[in-house]
């Protein structure tokens, strides 16, 4: 079998590993978040001799579970604890602080490896028109995506909380469960927070102002909103909060909206903050010489005069992008032979989780696609299709 030069040179070997029988494949996975952990499980039950070892940029594995998952979802940050046992029953090898395509190109990985599979993730916040340039940064300060500030709430190494200041008014941009996430965590108080193992800095930075005004706008109307209806509910559980909207102006009848019409029915009209919901407004612009003042939606549908709204800060929650300076972006990895229904990129490299269909679903969507790269996986390497078959040969 071929000698794993990249661990060998780069690494100390991790005790107890397996040795591989010389027809196992050798397996890398670049991404140790649910989607890279879902598909080195799947592999492990069908090659239990097989060397498979997960790299990640962090020192520490799991990624989107944990910094990317609410940290009150406790259920959710759970699942961690299935893939302990990769690493300490299973014998895949996680290798930490090595950012494939900047420590080790790609071209190195499918070398020295039979199958190499690509599980990092979209993490960059999506830019909203009005609100970002045309290279993605801010027209204002004070502007923050749902990542960056989830992150940093779960103390990513890379956050930057010194520049976060969330004050009094924040404008939270989208109607999905990240935005519900978001209005519950503001409006936590910092023992709280801290209970759940919150940085200090992070709960400096969310609980500046504190936060006693949240505006949550959506483009869509209420019917279309992709809230769950029971986490809109969740949020009648937080004290002297007042939640108001403006769904009766749209005249809607839905599941969801009689799950904002019975939060708002059942909360205290005399609470100290509050917590208005705004369907079918679009991002127009920010308002303020440097810093956000206000942020201006017009009328998706056009009846309405434009919505106006005091902001101490606006908050993004619109969905996730590829980081425009990412060195492994999908599209400079695709070729003829791509078939990205199976997780192909071409010649045993493979895609899987977000990085291959995109940000949508959840992390049980996640397990899903991870069986179905796997399988396409298996049944390539059993037809005797390897990433370094060229180079061996």
């Amino acid at each position: 079998m071929k000698e794993n030069h990249l661990v060998a040179k780069e690494h100390e070997p991790m005790e107890n590993t397996e040795t591989a029988s010389e027809d196992a494949p050798r397996i890398a996975i670049v991404g140790s978040g649910p989607s890279g952990c879902y598909t080195a499980q799947f592999l492990r039950k069908r090659w239990p001799d097989a060397e498979i070892v997960i790299f990640d940029r962090l020192d520490t594995p799991y990624g989107l579970i944990r910094y990317g998952v609410a940290p009150d979802h406790l259920g959710t940050k759970a699942i961690a604890k299935q893939f302990e046992r990769l690493f300490t029953r299973d014998g895949v090898q996680f290798i930490g602080g090595v950012d494939i395509g900047r420590d080790i190109p790609i071209a190195d990985l499918r070398a020295d490896f039979d199958v190499v599979v690509l599980a990092t993730g979209l993490w960059a916040d999506r830019t909203v028109d009005g609100f970002h340039r045309l290279d993605g940064s801010a027209t204002h300060e004070g502007v923050y995506g749902s990542g960056e500030l989830t992150r940093m709430i779960n103390g990513h190494p890379d956050r930057k909380s010194g520049s976060i200041r969330v004050g009094r008014r924040s404008v939270i941009v989208g109607n999905g469960n990240v935005a519900i996430d978001l209005v519950r965590l503001l409006l936590t108080p910092p023992a709280g927070l801290a209970a759940l193992g919150v940085p200090d800095d992070a709960i400096a930075a969310v609980s500046s102002g504190p936060v006693d005004h949240i505006d949550v706008v959506g483009r869509s109307n209420v019917a279309y909103a992709k809230f769950d209806s029971a986490m809109v509910r969740e949020l009648g559980k937080l004290p002297d909060v007042r939640f108001t909207s403006d769904i009766e102006a749209l005249d809607q009848d839905s599941e969801k909206a009689n799950s904002i019409a019975g939060l708002v029915d059942a909360s205290p009209v005399s609470a100290t903050r509050e917590v208005r919901f705004h369907f079918g407004w679009t991002p127009s612009h920010l308002d303020g010489p440097r810093h956000v003042e206000r942020a201006v939606f017009r009328d998706t549908a056009g009846r309405r005069n434009q919505l106006v709204l005091e902001a101490n800060s606006v908050c993004t929650a619109v969905g996730f992008t590829e980081a425009v300076d990412d060195v492994l972006l999908r599209s400079t990895l695709e070729c003829e032979a791509t078939d990205l229904s199976r997780g192909l990129l071409g010649n045993g490299v493979y895609c899987v989780g977000w990085f291959r269909r995109g940000p949508v679903g959840t992390i049980p969507a996640n397990r899903s696609d991870a069986r179905t790269v796997a399988d396409a996986i298996i049944a390539d390497i059993e037809a005797g299709q390897r990433s370094n078959a060229v180079a061996q040969s």
